[in-house]
């Protein structure tokens, strides 16, 4: 039998415990797929009947299937992922496939000119590997980046629109690293499916229409940007044929030369006089490109009852709050309580805020700031923060704690701007690997600068704009080549050893709460994927309550109100996108909020 933990490398695996017998019988049957349907399991589970909450929501059907999965933010990505699948190509061939179709049809959240995180699970080598595809702040980027002449902090739109927030993209080199990882598939053949769609055209979606037009009057002020999504003046509408042979021709470039025909040569050239030349100019360089690279990470993996929940480490936070979350929530009962229940809402919300303050203290890119990861995850650390939780009242205030390995830092917090775009593909082949990555141009848009047939990013404003407070420096500050902090989280959750849950969402800082309760929903209340996907949002990063509108989740108001929380009720359009894997076959599920689908066979 292969040791469960064989996949770890040294530091992480020791943050591995062995699970007591007892509470593995007491929850084994949660993943079993041959087991009663879900909704049976929660009419069991749930003495008071099935819950409000879940049933309040309507779910895409579940997709079951025996050989392969995936799961992504658009039918057609979804099926490019299909085709490549079909074909004999692996998860990351299909991968890599989906989000050249993406950065297509849904350009205004990912693609080359953006960045992303990757989860990978190689089956055959029973290995688990992260790769960090963040942009890079340009090499004359200074901490004053975001401060006016005063030394205040810029306005958020001020910052982002513009050259003055693009980061060096990682994308095309993410890309490149997938395939290298184990593709089967010639990497010319992956590049099919979109260029096909960009020269033929694609019919502009209702939500992507939505989108331009909510949009247009920012999406004017660059000539690129205003001539494709504007035609004539007139915003694309639902319906309209919208070809693209700018990134087609991109695309044949990359097919054919790699991606180092990104980051030299004419398209970076181009990419760097967008920048460089917009009205509001940034200082990305033809060296910031040339020097981009992609950087293979440990996975940030901690235990949650019988499971090993595993994500993405520095400079993304959300592996790390996920895993502190759940590590303060395993002493409750959160299966007895059930998604009705506000005590269960308020111990999850009040653990939300207790990482959310962490994150804002200590979490940057571990080149510039060191990173207490271990301590932050370490179940000591976490048993003393959930003691927190029992006073029964929502915290007055939620204060980062003291890990180890933090002693010696002198550091204030800093908030970043985190807006909620980004897309997120989840993929599962026959042979049993697995790919969960979330990739983004940040803001919906992004900077709103077009070079070449893609949108550029405004990653920089993931930064803190405040490079300092009382004196002490910021983590999230920005430097010259830093990758900014992020809130992405690709999540893969392993059961003895063996995957059995890939999942994760858009939604800038909103994500930890939209994947968080997806994982509970799943893994303590036992909702399939579907279910669990279309659940109303109910989450808190910084002190109020925010609650999905229009759902059952506002019912919930009133007791949370008399808890001690603020309350706030906003769309929280997220975009999980899940796949279960069990002994008799693959679950997915996409988030009925979004256009994604998944197919499998």
């Amino acid at each position: 039998m292969v040791n469960p933990k064989s996949w770890l490398t040294g530091s992480v695996r020791r943050r591995f415990v062995r699970v007591p017998i007892a509470r593995l019988a007491a929850v084994s049957f949660l993943l079993a797929l041959a087991a009663p349907s879900p909704a049976e399991e929660r009419t069991a589970r749930f003495d008071h009947g099935p819950p409000e909450i879940a049933s309040g929501f309507s779910a895409k059907p579940l997709v079951r299937a025996e050989r392969w999965m995936a799961v992504t933010a658009h039918p057609l990505a979804s099926e490019a992922a299909a085709d490549i699948l079909r074909a004999g190509g692996d998860a990351v061939d299909a991968a890599v496939a989906a989000q050249l179709v993406l950065g297509l049809v849904e350009a205004q959240s990912s693609g080359l000119g953006g960045g992303a995180f990757a989860l990978v699970w190689r089956a055959q080598e029973r290995r688990l590997t992260t790769l960090d595809g963040r942009e890079t702040a340009p090499a004359a980027a200074t901490p004053a980046l975001f401060l006016d002449d005063d030394g205040k902090p810029l306005g958020r739109l001020e910052a982002m629109i513009g050259g003055r927030s693009v980061g060096a993209p990682g994308t095309p080199r993410l890309l490149e690293a997938l395939h290298a990882k184990g593709g089967k598939r010639p990497w010319a053949e992956l590049f099919a499916p979109a260029i096909r769609l960009a020269r033929e055209g694609f019919k502009v979606t209702p939500r992507l229409a939505a989108q331009v037009a909510a949009d247009a009057s920012r999406l004017a002020l660059s000539p690129a940007t205003r001539d494709y999504f504007l035609p004539g003046g007139r915003p694309v509408a639902a319906g309209d044929l919208l070809r693209n042979p700018a990134y087609a021709d991109t695309l044949e470039a990359l097919r054919d030369g790699g991606a180092d025909a990104f980051y030299a040569g004419p398209i970076a050239d181009d990419v760097v006089a967008a920048a460089r030349s917009a009205a509001r100019p940034g200082a990305l360089a033809a060296e910031d490109l040339s020097r981009y690279r992609v950087i293979e990470r440990d996975p940030v993996c901690a235990p949650y009852r019988v499971y090993e929940v595993c994500g993405m480490g520095p400079p993304s936070s959300g592996g790390i709050a996920i895993a502190q979350i759940l590590g303060m929530l395993e002493p409750t009962d959160l299966a007895r309580l059930g998604p009705d229940s506000a005590e269960a809402w308020r111990r999850i919300g009040d653990a939300s805020r207790l990482a959310f303050a962490d994150r804002e203290l200590y979490v940057a890119d571990p080149a510039f700031a060191p990173q207490p990861v271990a301590g932050l995850i370490a179940r000591e650390y976490l048993r003393d923060r959930a003691r927190l939780l029992e006073r029964g009242r929502a915290l007055d205030a939620a204060e980062p704690g003291r890990p180890k390995g933090s002693r010696t830092l002198n550091l204030a917090p800093g908030r970043a701007h985190d807006v909620p775009a980004t897309s997120h593909l989840s993929i599962v082949d026959a042979q049993g690997n697995v790919v969960s990555m979330t990739t983004t141009i940040e803001a919906g848009f992004g900077s709103r600068l077009m070079a070449r047939g893609f949108l550029l990013n405004n990653e920089l404003t993931d930064f803190s704009f405040l490079p300092e407070r009382d004196g002490r420096p910021v983590a999230n500050r920005v430097e010259p080549g830093k990758r900014p902090r992020s809130t992405m989280a690709p999540t893969i959750v392993f059961r003895d050893g063996r995957p059995t849950l890939a999942v994760g969402s858009p939604g800038g800082s909103q994500i930890v709460g939209y994947v968080l309760k997806t994982l509970i929903a799943r893994l303590d209340w036992g909702l399939d994927v579907a279910q669990a996907a279309a659940l109303p949002n109910m989450l808190n990063r910084y002190g109020p309550f925010e609650l999905e509108k229009g759902t059952p989740a506002e019912a919930l108001a009133a007791p949370l109100r008399q808890l001690g929380f603020g309350i706030e009720t906003d769309d929280l359009t997220s975009g999980v996108h899940a796949i279960a894997i069990g002994p008799h076959g693959l679950e997915g599920g996409a988030d009925p909020r979004r256009e994604g689908v998944a197919i499998g066979e």
